[in-house]
């Protein structure tokens, strides 16, 4: 199995060298480089191609929102993972509409920084329990966001696979657990796609937030 990439950006140097050291000893995970601001994270994964850029909030030169959103338009295969030391809902919100695929805690312990990473990494959206509930009370200024009581359309297998999406799950995990190809897992994501009329991961996880999936996990 090919080691995940991981780019580290954090203008703290002893905060990129205590993650680095972590990382460094979890199989399976290689840190391939770092960066001290925004601009020099959008650099270093052109160059280096990783699978992950673990992005923090607040840098110098350009932010972690303006970077992520950057760095999504550019190099959409890049996952970010955005680690913040708040959880002040204004920036989560932009980081998720700027393409963010998971937030966690810097105060985190170190297994759930390496979950998120994995969890990204396989295509998964991962939220710190302790910010999904931030998130959710932004939930209705969405656009597509519904109200939790409407009358859900998703049949129960459907309503499964969304379920599993909202808490981090792979394509190959979800299919792993409910005994279904990956390929079948597409078509359900496609399914439900088209009955709720959203149409980005962005829309998805935000519905999935609205039905507090995300704070349960």
């Amino acid at each position: 199995m090919t080691d995940l990439r991981v780019v580290l950006a954090d203008d703290h140097e002893m905060v990129r060298t205590g993650m680095r050291s972590l990382l460094d000893a979890t199989p399976g995970i290689v840190v391939v480089g770092e960066a001290r601001d925004g601009a020099e994270a959008i650099l270093r994964a052109g160059e280096l191609k990783p699978d992950v850029v673990v992005m923090d909030v607040s840098m110098p030169v350009l932010d972690g929102a303006a970077a992520t959103e950057r760095l999504t338009r550019e190099s959409p295969e890049v996952k970010i993972l955005v680690l913040t030391a708040h959880d002040d809902r204004a920036h989560l919100a932009r980081l998720l509409e700027a393409g963010a695929a998971g937030f966690v805690l810097k105060r985190a312990a170190a297994d759930e920084l390496v979950r998120a990473i994995r969890v990204v990494a396989g295509g998964g959206t991962y939220v710190d329990p302790l910010l999904a509930g931030h998130l959710l009370r932004d939930r209705t200024r969405s656009a597509g966001a519904r109200p939790a009581s409407d009358a859900d359309p998703l049949s129960e297998r459907e309503e499964e696979v969304l379920r599993r999406i909202a808490w981090g799950e792979s394509n190959k995990e979800i299919a792993g657990k409910l005994g279904i190809s990956t390929k079948t897992v597409e078509t359900y994501k496609a399914r439900i796609t088209d009955k709720l009329g959203l149409r980005s991961r962005t829309e998805l996880v935000r519905y999935a937030l609205q039905r507090g999936w995300l704070s349960e996990s």
